[in-house]
């Protein structure tokens, strides 16, 4: 490493040391206070750097590829509003456990509280929702910085990966020169560890239950005459599936399983344990009645689905947590077991092959309703959003990454999207749930995978992020965007409000239609535009990058969700 000077020294040090810990991607903003961060990021030929104009956009980007990758991301930005503006970002990734490295350019103490411009007071900017924060502070050049700028990389970056997963926030106060000019310093100062090893190794493993949890838990779902495996969002979907099958087999219990979950998609999923429509077979009290479960084990983040959390508000649940995160927001579950759940699952069933339990065969009437759902989803008419998802997956290559907008998309998906073997990932933001930055987080993931993402998303989320529009175009990374049009909130109109309120007032004010021609949009975000009016042109135009825009009604859209209902009422038990 050569440094450049006694400012871009240490942030130099502090960057070659998170490559050494495994650092890929980064993402910048433009600003003159973060040059050294910006600049040094640019020059590491062992990071992709991605330059994202707006911070907003910037760290949903940042995020998106975290999320894909799995790895720790830097983001980095000016100073003043310029650091508030990744504050969504920053609370989407504590709540849904993602790593990321915020480097917040600052003014040194001695411009701050005086008037100086672009200077607002950035310690601990973010609260709670930073697993870890640290005024970097200014150095002289010495060995001693560059020790400690290197230590400072190798903890940022194990604090955001480790444990539970998460943002970190490192502040750094940048006094002139800002800009790289040369100076004088002796490269050997600055130098880390011989052959590429980082200042400092953070080993760290999932914790594993201990054999008498293990052994209780084997014991309690070996004696439970009939339940069901719920399986939301996780660390590692993939690595979990294959030994949360095999339980589920030996129990003869159904999978419940969220998209977001890995298990719904891929070989594992042919096997027939694996549900996908709980969301509206929950919703027939005549179904759960007739479907009792003694005990419900639970792996992951609790599914979206309101009909699902209610149902597990009334059974008895065990959940496993790799983090102790308490994500139960039923409150009824007796136990909590810490402990990573594809070692636990294989634990257990090494347990039971020892004194197989009996198994139960009620998963037989959950997937045999589980294709009533589905034969009454393909009587629906078209266009019906659900059925626009459904398509997508099903003419997206193998290994495909869907990311999916929250509000109705993530809820149609949920409910519709069927059981398959073809292995698909499924992405979403559900940690905060907010429709903020959802383009820039799926641009995030196709840059991280280097390969086209699909997004699924209604009008309303696209328009809040046109600025990831732009930033798609400016990287050259491929979407294929499909929009279902539906003037507005569509979710509004399933909730008490939409009958409540006076009926302009929520058209206006909550629903908020935009009237904006998305073929426009396309066009500024250079992006070619397909107005698909039936599901085979939908499918034809997804084989390509750009924006195709499906036009739906939105009180018809309320309708045919109501229809799927009553089909399965009728279907099932003869109702009316």
């Amino acid at each position: 490493m050569i440094p450049i000077n006694r400012t871009y020294a240490p942030i130099q040090a502090f960057v070659d040391e998170l490559v050494r810990c495994g650092m890929e991607h980064a993402v910048t903003s433009p600003g003159s206070r973060n040059a050294p961060l910006a600049l040094t990021l640019a020059d590491e030929e062992r990071i992709d750097a991605h330059s994202v104009i707006d911070e907003r956009s910037a760290g949903y980007v940042a995020l998106g590829i975290a999320k894909a990758s799995g790895k720790p991301v830097a983001v980095t930005c000016t100073s003043g509003t310029a650091a508030a503006n990744l504050f969504p970002a920053v609370v989407e990734a504590h709540e849904s456990r993602v790593p990321l490295i915020v480097m917040t350019a600052d003014r040194p103490p001695e411009l701050r509280e005086v008037g100086a411009g672009q200077a607002i007071d950035q310690i601990k900017l973010y609260g709670p929702f930073a697993k870890w924060f640290v005024e970097v502070g200014s150095h002289e050049a010495s060995r001693e910085t560059a020790v400690h700028f290197r230590a400072l990389a190798c903890r940022a970056y194990a604090a955001a990966a480790a444990g539970r997963p998460g943002p970190v926030h490192l502040n750094f106060p940048l006094r002139e020169p800002l800009a790289p000019v040369r100076e004088e310093l002796d490269a050997s100062d600055w130098e880390g560890r011989a052959d590429a090893r980082p200042w400092i190794d953070a080993m760290e493993a999932l914790p594993v239950a201990d054999p008498d949890t293990v052994q209780w838990l084997a014991g309690e779902l070996g004696r439970a005459g009939s339940g069901a495996i719920v399986c939301g969002s996780g660390p590692d979907p993939r690595r979990v599936a294959t030994p949360v099958v095999r339980l589920a087999e030996m129990l003869g219990w159904p999978i419940l399983a969220d998209p977001l979950s890995g298990l719904r998609c891929g070989p594992h999923a042919a096997d027939g344990a694996v549900v996908a429509s709980y969301d509206v077979l929950l919703r027939n009290q005549a179904f759960v009645e007739s479907h009792p479960v003694d005990l419900v084990l639970r792996i992951g983040d609790t599914p979206t689905s309101k009909p699902l959390r209610d149902w597990l508000g009334g059974v008895r649940q065990v959940v496993v947590d790799p983090y102790a995160d308490w994500h139960e927001p039923t409150r009824v579950a007796e136990t909590a077991v810490q402990s990573d759940p594809a070692v636990l699952c294989e634990l257990v069933v090494e347990l039971l092959h020892a004194s197989p339990p009996k198994a139960d065969t009620s998963w037989r009437g959950w997937r045999e309703a589980d294709a009533t759902v589905a034969q009454a989803l393909a009587d629906i008419p078209d266009p019906f959003e659900p059925k626009l998802w459904n398509a997508v997956a099903e003419v997206a290559p193998a290994e495909s990454t869907l990311w999916v907008a929250s509000s109705m998309p993530i809820r149609d998906v949920e409910a519709f999207l069927p059981v398959t073997d073809k292995p698909l990932r499924v992405l979403a933001n559900r940690g905060a749930n907010g429709i903020d930055g959802t383009v820039s987080s799926a641009l995030g993931a196709a840059l991280a995978s280097a390969e086209r993402v699909f997004l699924l998303i209604g009008d309303l989320a696209l328009l809040h992020d046109i600025g990831g529009l732009l930033s798609a175009r400016r990287l050259g990374a491929e979407l294929t965007i499909v929009c279902a049009n539906n003037g507005g909130g569509n979710i509004f109109d399933f909730l008490p409000v939409a009958s409540a309120a006076d009926a302009p007032a929520y058209e206006q004010h909550i629903v908020t239609p935009s009237g904006v021609d998305l073929a426009r949009v396309a066009e500024l975000a250079g992006l070619a535009h397909v107005l698909a009016s039936t599901l085979d042109d939908l499918r034809a135009a997804v084989e390509r990058p750009g924006l195709v825009e499906v036009r739906t009604d939105r009180a018809r859209n309320v309708e045919l969700h109501g229809e799927i209902v009553s089909s399965l009422e009728r279907a099932l038990f003869g109702g009316q």
